[in-house]
């Protein structure tokens, strides 16, 4: 039965393998697409094994080609960066390194200004072959996302695209082993080195994220929460949706206020971090100087399919050196001229005066600290003197990369959307960048009455279900990170699955109940936030301190009408959230069976590029029960001018909307009305409250209990767990020796 439904497989392997013509590719529907893009992106870092794809792109000539580009120029200057040689297959790519990032927007723009599908296909398949596989993946992402006639199309995770961003280094060394024993295991220590084959033959490696090996220091506690999948391509997808060094003029009007809601991203993922410190008894986030050491060091423990390691960023690291002195005064020099320009006012570039004085300007300063001001009637050879303020602070924390060579670098995980999250001194970096931000509020007025006043509308009652956390397992597929073999190269799959368990923080499903009474039919916006009551002392925490700590749960438009409204907003319906994402080799299974592709990217692909994770909706809390606060406001909905509110409608199969922009919808700043200094006199309105809520941990009996009948690594965190066989165990002899207490201590 087997071999008969391996034989099915291939012919429908081969009937889809056939050359794909011109004709073939002006007709393909968004399933045909969609496979092609699939087979571009697997096994990134190996051959093209797609033989219909590689005659593609080996018959494609761009000198003769011109005319299929929607501007020529960017031809033309892609053929010269052809000639001069892009950065080698097999090095890492990073938008740290200047080179590198202009070779990766000319190739973006080779794929975007293509004209029809066509053309783009063929450039892609072109890149795919002869240039840098990282390079391809982010060129090709970023262009999916932003061309019209790629709307619908699901991108494969990061995390199976290029595993080694995601997987320890020791997890990914078992697969290789096992892939050169050709899957032979020693069972005696399977156990021991968390592995498993299934009945399926899958083979799965455990990750343990308490391996305490790894651990410098106390921030390594929260690696659960930093280096979380999801979490990270959430971070990932935000940066290709709206990258730092894309013009205005790409996006559509709703995304335009794109570096306010950059920075708003930052400081909610910095709220939520924060929140995760509470959980495990931990401080505020540590203030960043240019001039002092970095007490917390970071070991990434991953490796990249070249061979070359993340490096370790030790305890006690001295910033400055006489090799990056230049890069941190020109951090400085930039963060001075940012400051200055909040409280002047206003900031001249290149003879233009930008002003900086009200909400609007928002996104000016946001391109000041995220990108750079685009030339304005300027002749284009001319340099400007500003650049992108975060990359030159990567770089001065990094590895030089700043000053580095032109092609190889060894890139820390700062350099990487992908991987940027994993490290403490990213939340460190974020809050002095959010700090400029602040300032820019500081210099607007707080809120009037009117401005939070709802007239005939009133918060009656908030109802919250109990809140409890836990962690559970998840498998995630790490076969692209394992080479092929020449017989798998001609089959184009693996005959070996490798899945990596990881351990995630979940919770239970909560619903939030809402009791809204209105002396009218209404429009309005409903916003809900969660936030701390205490510090990690336990002491209270003054609401204009505080409010930057709130994430921002759920946001969502709503017609009150006359009369009691009671609202039920369940935790995974929630704005904006996506679940556990589909396996690409489960989506491929799927591309081949179904027939509405588009019924099946409103049901079962919501939110998947956009999403936040579901399951890091809430904090971990603690076993006892940790105080919080959920603040509920509900506004007048004043919309944005020239919208069709009909693209709210998620059901539509005609559209392919981004979600996570709605809440641009709403002309209030984001993060409204906590944004700005609260005039305490003033704040509290009927149409808001704050209720208190409990987040409670569910501490499992056994967390690394196995999907299979065994036992992993049972006493995983053996700080809890070590026994104490004596009174002596933590006490030293010394200190139970007799002494005179009326001897002078000064005497000894």
């Amino acid at each position: 039965m087997r071999a008969v439904i391996l034989f099915v497989v291939c012919l429908a392997g081969a009937a889809m393998a056939r050359d794909i013509d011109d004709t073939t590719m002006v007709t393909m529907d968004i399933k045909q697409r969609q496979m092609v893009i699939l087979k571009l992106l697997n096994h990134v870092v190996e051959p093209l094994m797609y033989k219909e794809l590689v005659d593609m792109g080996k018959n494609f000539r761009f000198e003769e080609n011109i005319n299929l580009f929607t501007k020529t120029d960017i031809v033309k200057d892609f053929v010269k960066m052809k000639k001069v040689g892009f950065l080698p297959r097999g090095e890492i790519f990073t938008l740290h390194v200047d080179r590198q990032l202009k070779e990766v927007v000319t190739m973006f723009h080779m794929l975007y200004y293509a004209k029809d599908f066509t053309t783009f296909l063929k450039t892609a398949c072109w890149m795919r072959l002869y240039l840098n596989e990282g390079m391809f993946v982010y060129a090709l992402t970023v262009a999916v996302r932003h061309r019209e006639d790629c709307k619908g199309i699901i991108l494969p995770p990061p995390y199976e695209i290029y595993p080694y961003f995601f997987v320890r280094a020791d997890v990914i060394q078992k697969a290789y082993l096992l892939k050169m024993k050709k899957g032979l295991l020693d069972l005696k220590l399977c156990d021991f080195y968390g592995i498993k084959k299934t009945d399926k033959d899958i083979y799965i490696i455990d990750e343990n994220v308490y391996d305490k090996r790894v651990y410098l220091n106390d921030e390594d506690r929260l690696r659960y929460f930093t280096e979380d999948i999801d979490l990270n391509t959430y971070f990932y997808y935000f940066h290709i949706d709206y990258p730092f060094w894309m013009k205005d003029t790409i996006f559509d009007k709703i995304k335009i206020r794109r570096f306010e809601l950059t920075m708003y991203v930052c400081q909610q993922i910095l709220a939520r971090y924060y929140l995760e410190r509470l959980s495990n008894g931990m401080g505020m986030i540590k203030e960043f100087s240019w001039h002092k050491t970095i007490k917390k060091g970071y070991w990434p423990w991953m490796k990249m399919h070249n061979g070359i390691e993340f490096p370790v960023r030790f305890n006690n690291y001295v910033l400055a050196h006489d090799y990056n002195l230049d890069i941190i005064r020109l951090c400085d020099e930039y963060e001075r001229i940012i400051r200055d320009c909040i409280i002047k006012g206003f900031i001249e570039i290149n003879g233009v005066r930008f002003e900086l004085t009200k909400h609007e300007d928002m996104e000016m300063l946001g391109k000041l600290i995220y990108g750079k001001i685009d030339k304005i009637g300027l002749d284009k050879t001319r340099i400007e003197s500003y650049r992108y303020l975060l990359i030159v602070m990567k770089a001065a924390l990094g590895l030089n990369t700043f000053h580095s060579d032109k092609y190889f670098v060894a890139n820390t995980v700062l350099d990487h959307y992908q991987t940027a999250l994993r490290d403490p001194v990213f939340y460190m970096l974020q809050k002095r960048i959010i700090d400029l931000v602040c300032l820019f509020k500081l210099r607007l007025p707080s809120y009037t009455k009117e401005d939070l006043y709802f007239p005939g509308v009133k918060i009656d009652n908030v109802v919250v279900d109990k809140l409890v956390t836990y962690f559970d397992d998840y498998l995630m597929d790490m076969t692209n990170a394992v080479v092929l073999t020449d017989e798998e190269l001609k089959k184009t799959k693996s005959d070996m699955v490798f899945m990596v368990r990881k351990r995630r923080l979940n919770h239970q499903p909560f619903k939030v109940t809402l009791d809204i009474m209105s002396d009218k039919t209404v429009d309005c916006v409903v916003r809900i936030f969660l936030g701390p009551k205490k510090d990690h002392l336990g002491r209270y925490i003054d609401i204009n301190k505080n409010r930057l700590n709130f994430v921002e749960l759920d946001t969502f438009l709503y017609k009150l009408t006359t009369g009691k409204n009671t609202i039920m907003r369940n935790s995974y319906d929630m704005h904006n959230l996506v679940k556990d994402r589909i396996m690409t080799r489960d989506l491929w299974k799927k591309m081949e069976t179904i027939t509405d592709m588009r019924d099946m990217l409103v049901k079962d692909l919501r939110n998947f590029h956009t999403g936040f994770p579901t399951r890091l909706l809430l904090p971990k809390g603690r076993v006892g029960g940790m105080h919080m606060m959920l603040y509920v406001c509900v506004t007048p909905l004043r919309l944005v001018d020239n919208v069709d509110m009909n693209i709210l409608d998620i059901y539509r199969k005609d559209l392919m909307y981004d979600f996570r922009s709605t809440v641009l919808l709403d002309k209030m700043p984001l993060g409204f009305p906590l944004d700005r200094h609260i005039d305490v006199g003033t704040f509290f309105t009927p149409n808001m409250k704050f209720v208190d809520v409990m987040i409670f941990h569910k501490k499992m009996m056994c967390d690394m209990r196995t999907r299979w009948d065994r036992w992993v690594l049972k006493n995983y965190d053996m700080i809890d767990t070590t026994p104490v066989v004596s009174d002596t165990y933590f006490v030293d002899t010394d200190l139970k020796v007799k002494m005179d207490r009326n001897v002078d201590l000064f005497d000894f």
